[in-house]
């Protein structure tokens, strides 16, 4: 493959960047849209019997949404596999649109019953399957799309795109908040980020078009057509072709399993349990999680680029210690927090410790798979996880709350964590993984076939081989 100018190459990484940053960002905006409004919008939906209860059926239907996301991250992770990361990304972004407009129009439980809880339903169920999707192929995309030395900054705007998006939602909510009355918010005004976030996506879908495939897809392809694979191109972004890596599988759901319970205990959750267990007003509450979430995004890159200098795993093993320790105490005291300086100090404390995972995390699960099988090695085992742990956390934290061991749920928040610590500690770095051939073949890895197994020490396949 010719050499690009270096201008060429810096623009087209900047494109890159930008473009599956900003489309990143409206997919999480509809996606944490509906979590920041529920506390308007959840006797709308259910029975005005108990508030805990009302809560708890719009957190079910969230977390139903996540039960999509293995399907989703199965079909839009072979699409990636087989026709490209840029039509996935296309794709994800036009259904995300499909299910807002869904939302918005969705009738009351005062108008239809219980037909408008069966819309949401089914929205959230279109959500998820295009959020499960999204994240394997924006990873995939982002890490493919960076400079071998810089994949912890370039994969680290996935979460700064991913909480921006939620930023959006909040900014959203608060500016109706001070806009709009409390029953104007609860009766009409929670329709109108939904209406918003279709608007978006079709600018989205216009800047995704307008998206460069990697060049390790291209290569990928273009060694098909010529023939030049040992493997069998048939199976390519195959549950067959998945079978035979197996084991970095595993280690994707196990890396996932205490970030990811992490990450919506102190993003999505949040705003909801310094309302119910702390006391606050709810405008205290948004404006406590929007600025901690501004700080957290903020901080993504400085963590990518250190991990992209001291490796992965430091900053990994740094979460899963700080998050199985202290959980219970951080958690502890948010509950009893009385302003919003003192919540916010500790919303910061734990998003730092959150950091380890999240600026990360997109390339960990990218650098374990060869190109053939990338994204959908990324998004099935990631979306399996979600939906038993991450999509679950607040039900879990709110079902708790409900029985009266609301303590409870911090332990389990620390169990979690302590599992992927354990993962985390056994398994090898990933950071000078081989994504393409041309990566391998400057290791002096003289097969050529991608999978970089001619050099143990660098390869994509290596890190979850040595952890047999």
């Amino acid at each position: 493959m010719p050499a690009q100018p270096p201008g060429d190459e810096r623009r087209k990484r900047r494109l890159a960047l930008v473009g599956g940053s900003l489309g990143n960002l409206v997919e999480w905006y509809d996606w944490f849209v509906y979590a920041s409004f529920a506390i308007y919008f959840a006797d709308s939906f259910f029975p005005n019997d108990n508030p805990t209860t009302q809560l708890m059926n719009t957190a079910g239907i969230f977390a139903v949404g996540f039960l999509m996301r293995p399907v989703g991250g199965w079909i839009l992770g072979r699409a990636a596999d087989r026709h490209g990361r840029k039509s996935a990304l296309t794709l994800t972004v036009t259904m995300m649109s499909v299910a807002a407009l869904l939302i918005a129009v969705a009738p009351t439980y005062g108008q239809a019953g219980y037909f408008g809880a069966l819309v949401l339903l089914l929205a959230r169920l279109l959500q998820g399957m295009s959020i499960g999707g999204e994240y394997a192929a924006s990873a995939t995309y982002l890490t493919e799309a960076s400079a071998r030395n810089r994949r912890g900054l370039g994969s680290s705007f996935q979460y700064v795109s991913m909480t921006c998006g939620q930023l959006l939602g909040l900014g959203i909510l608060i500016t109706l908040q001070h806009t709009l009355t409390t029953a104007q918010l609860e009766s009409w005004g929670w329709r109108l980020p939904f209406v918003l976030g279709a608007l978006f996506a079709v600018v989205v879908f216009w800047l995704r078009r307008r998206l460069q495939e990697t060049d390790a897809f291209k290569e990928e392809s273009a060694s098909a057509e010529a023939g030049g694979e040992a493997h069998d191109d048939s199976t390519r972004g195959t549950l067959k072709a998945l079978w035979q890596y197996r084991r970095q599988a595993g280690l994707v759901m196990a890396l996932t399993l205490g970030g990811t319970v992490a990450y919506y205990t102190y993003t999505t959750y949040l705003t909801k349990y310094l309302v119910g267990s702390a006391g606050m007003e709810k405008t205290t509450a948004t404006l406590v999680s929007f600025t901690a979430l501004t700080l957290f995004a903020v901080l993504q890159p400085f963590a990518g680029m250190l991990s992209d200098r001291i490796g992965r795993r430091p900053l990994l093993i740094t979460f899963a210690v700080g998050c199985t320790v202290g959980t219970y105490p951080i958690m502890t005291a948010l509950g009893s927090a009385t302003s919003y300086w003192s919540a916010l100090g500790l919303s910061l404390l734990a998003l730092v410790i959150v950091t380890g995972y999240t600026s990360i995390n997109a390339a960990v699960k990218a650098e374990l798979f060869p190109t053939r099988v990338r994204a959908l090695g990324v998004a099935l085992p990631y979306a399996i996880a979600n939906a038993l742990f991450g999509g679950t956390a607040e039900y879990v934290a709110l079902w708790f709350k409900n029985s009266g061991h609301e303590t409870m749920f911090f332990w389990y928040v620390s169990g979690c964590a302590l599992i992927s610590l354990v993962t985390y500690v056994l398994m090898p770095d990933t950071r000078n993984a081989a994504l393409s051939r041309a990566e391998a073949e400057a290791d002096g890895d003289g097969d050529g076939d991608g999978d970089g197994k001619g050099d143990p020490g660098r390869s994509a396949v290596a890190p979850a081989e040595a952890a047999r």
